[in-house]
């Protein structure tokens, strides 16, 4: 899955990473305008001391990401918080418990569980005891909102320490400013620190501003200059389930081209002389797709392979350059997948649901469609001792409960009926998503593989609870 294949090569302490955290945009507060979406800086090696102090990860520990809002709406205003990678993508401290599907209900029991356990002596009274949209809950669960991507290079030990240092030693005080000061200003500088000149802002396409999406540009460009730094690209769909799906990330005039109704708030910000000049620059030189970056680049030895083939057919090697781009479309695919994979697993998924309706696991195969929304609308979420998250179904005066983590989905105590359908609903949407909102191929495998084992005692519960 995405989270493994991050690992694999973040995870030893003896080897430091940083990543831009390029985050998708949701429909809320300023974002309904500029659809910039939001920044913050991903580090392997560095991890909370508190939610406002940084130490070096220990031994097992999976880094974390550091974010900047405008008021955390903690008790004090910080200007940073750190959160443990897991936690700022799942909610959960360790990956096998994610939930397997997103809704409100599940998101805000999560972000609880964290206020509780991490924000003594940072959150301790209202309003962020209480407030529901307070900032700080962005960094909790991130993936229940949004898809992401994080452009990932190697640093050192001795980097991340220097970064610790001055972190730990000037005041965490807000000031932030949405022109000047921002969450992508704040990314910018920190990888800064680590790459002098790495990540710039783009004065024109931004209209003066510095936008999240030309902060992983700048930083993308600049990793792909740089051989022995291990260039990267993650990318964490946002999870199915109840909450709005999240908006690819825009700049000031991409968002001119794909929003025309916000054209008059947006030129506000440009004189009449600048519009036309940054339009023209958008077209030239402000197109950036992250996905397609991601998929260019979904492990560092890509980089090398892309290197190598272009120094072929510069000598002429038309034989070596041929091998060099099958062997990088092969690792792409076993990575990403491809058209023919996914179609494969389309025309499957629709003989297993025509199947589950006829053997009465579903109602009919449209209600696959509609299982989020019935376990949104008649399920209580609840962490059992462990930290496991269980969901409590009621129906028709009848209680069920099932396991929603990869973990618990098909363990004892968990219904077996409505954890298939889970499954179901969830490789539904995953097939039905576009590129950037879906898992890669590797994840969705789990997900089918879960299924395809599940099925036998899914058969067998129906058939002892209908007596056929």
């Amino acid at each position: 899955m995405a989270f493994a294949a991050l690992l694999n090569v973040a995870c030893p302490v003896v080897k430091a990473d940083i990543g831009v955290v390029l985050s998708e945009s949701i429909d809320q507060d300023v974002a309904r305008i500029t659809g910039a979406g939001h920044s913050a800086v991903y580090l392997s090696n560095v991890c909370p001391a508190s939610p406002v102090k940084l130490r070096l990860c220990g031994p097992g520990e999976n880094g974390s990401v550091i974010s900047n809002y405008k008021n955390f709406d903690e008790d004090e205003q910080f200007q940073w918080n750190i959160f443990p990678l897991n936690v700022f993508l799942y909610g959960v401290s360790d990956p096998q418990d994610r939930p397997l599907f997103g809704s409100r209900k599940i998101k805000m029991l999560l972000e609880e569980q964290y206020r509780e356990r991490a924000l003594q002596g940072v959150c301790d009274r209202p309003p962020c005891t209480t407030n529901k949209y307070a900032n700080w809950r962005y960094g909790v669960g991130s993936t229940f909102e949004r898809s992401l991507y994080i452009f990932v290079v190697h640093t050192t030990t001795q980097q991340d320490q220097e970064l610790i240092d001055n972190f730990n030693n000037r005041p965490n005080r807000d000031h932030f400013n949405g022109f000047t000061q921002n969450c992508a200003d704040f990314t910018k500088d920190v990888v800064d620190k680590y790459f002098p000149h790495s990540a710039r802002r783009d004065f024109i396409n931004d209209f003066g501003m510095t936008s999240p999406k030309a902060v992983a540009r700048s930083f993308a460009h600049y990793a792909e200059r740089q051989p022995d730094d291990d260039y990267r690209v993650i990318h964490f769909s946002q999870l199915p389930g109840t909450i709005k799906r999240s908006n690819k990330n825009r700049e000031g005039t991409e968002q001119l081209f794909h929003a025309k109704k916000w054209l008059i708030p947006l030129a506000a910000f440009a004189s009449h002389e600048l519009l036309p000049a940054a339009m023209a620059s958008y077209m030239l030189l402000g197109r950036f797709n992250p996905q397609r970056e991601y998929e260019n680049h979904p492990e560092p030895d890509a980089a090398e392979l892309e290197r190598q083939a272009k120094l072929a057919r510069d000598i002429a090697d038309s034989d070596r350059a041929e091998y060099l781009r099958a062997e990088l479309k092969l690792q792409r695919t076993e990575i990403i997948g491809d058209p023919g994979d996914w179609s494969r697993y389309r025309g499957a998924y629709n003989t297993l649901v025509k199947n589950a309706a006829r053997e009465g696991i579903i109602a009919d195969e449209d209600a696959v469609n509609h299982v989020f929304k019935k376990l949104d609308h008649a399920g209580k979420p609840m962490l059992d001792a462990n930290g496991e998250l269980w969901l409590n179904v009621t129906e028709n005066g009848e209680t069920r409960r099932v396991g929603l983590t990869p973990s618990n989905i098909f363990a004892p105590g968990s219904d077996y009926s409505l954890a298939y359908q889970l499954i179901l609903a969830r490789i539904s949407a995953e097939l039905a998503s576009p590129s950037h909102s879906r898992e890669n191929i590797l994840e969705f495998k789990n997900d089918w593989a879960l299924l395809q084992h599940a099925r036998p005692g899914v058969v067998t519960s129906v058939t002892l609870r209908t007596g056929q």
